[in-house]
């Protein structure tokens, strides 16, 4: 590639790279496993609710750990690279490395995104099909829509997060302990350890959604909850792009 080439074939060098390694088709493989059996059983476990969101809130509880999957498809993403020595190459043919890392961003999240939408439906499907509720779960109801749309967004920002961490460490094995300790670990961890400031710091965490809700670990609103992780996502890719432009390779 040269200085000039456009950004849709950088894109799509990078979405070809994406589905040249195994590891994207296996870490796809499990979350998809994760989120549809967790949500069947789930919605087939609940009798009855009592509101539409929260029969498919319930439905929707395999995107918490099921999100690492997409955490380490990110992480890939960028460490590979480095892991096999290809960024050499990489970055020869594409020396503007913020839309290197840009496109590659892209690439991750509009996967994550399209995995969010059919693995949302599909947990809609059940929470309709299996749970009873009063009124019945009506697609077209604002509450729904925002459930499964929050649930679809905070998908993406795991992934671009993934990317992010990635660029910084460019270790694979540290990024995703990092990346796992931010999302999974720290924040039930700190809740739980007593004083108030830990709480608060907690909540300060990218901790990973469940619709409108954190997963295991102290609640926040959904505004509060998903700013807090679009903002470790940006802030993060933030830094891993100037390390990426200032670093010799």
């Amino acid at each position: 590639m040269s200085r000039g080439v456009p950004f849709s074939a950088v894109l799509r060098s990078e979405w070809t790279k994406l589905w040249s390694v195994r590891s994207t088709g296996w870490a796809t493989a499990v979350f998809v496993l994760a989120v549809g059996a967790a949500g069947a059983l789930a919605a087939a476990g609940t009798d009855t609710a009592d509101r539409p969101e929260t029969a498919v809130q319930t439905a929707l509880i395999g995107f918490g750990v099921g999100q690492l999957a997409l955490l380490v498809v990110g992480v890939l993403a960028v460490t590979a690279e480095f892991a096999s020595g290809s960024a050499v190459s990489t970055l020869t043919a594409v020396p503007r490395r913020t839309r290197l890392l840009l496109a590659k961003t892209v690439a991750i999240a509009g996967w994550c995104l399209q995995l969010g939408v059919v693995l949302a439906a599909g947990c809609f499907l059940a929470a309709r099909t299996l749970t009873a509720v009063p009124g019945g779960v009506a697609p077209t109801d604002p509450a729904v829509l925002r459930t499964l749309g929050l649930q679809i967004v905070a998908t993406a920002l795991v992934g671009v997060l993934g990317v992010a961490l990635g660029a910084v460490l460019r270790s694979t094995a540290g990024a995703v302990m990092v990346g796992t300790a931010l999302v999974l670990v720290l924040p039930p961890v700190l809740a739980l350890s007593g004083p108030r400031w830990a709480e608060r710091l907690s909540q300060a965490l990218p901790m990973l959604r469940v619709g409108q809700d954190a997963f295991f670990s102290v609640p926040t609103s959904w505004p509060v909850g998903m700013g807090v992780v679009a903002a470790w996502a940006v802030g993060a890719w933030v830094v891993g792009a100037v390390l990426l432009e200032r670093r010799d390779v």
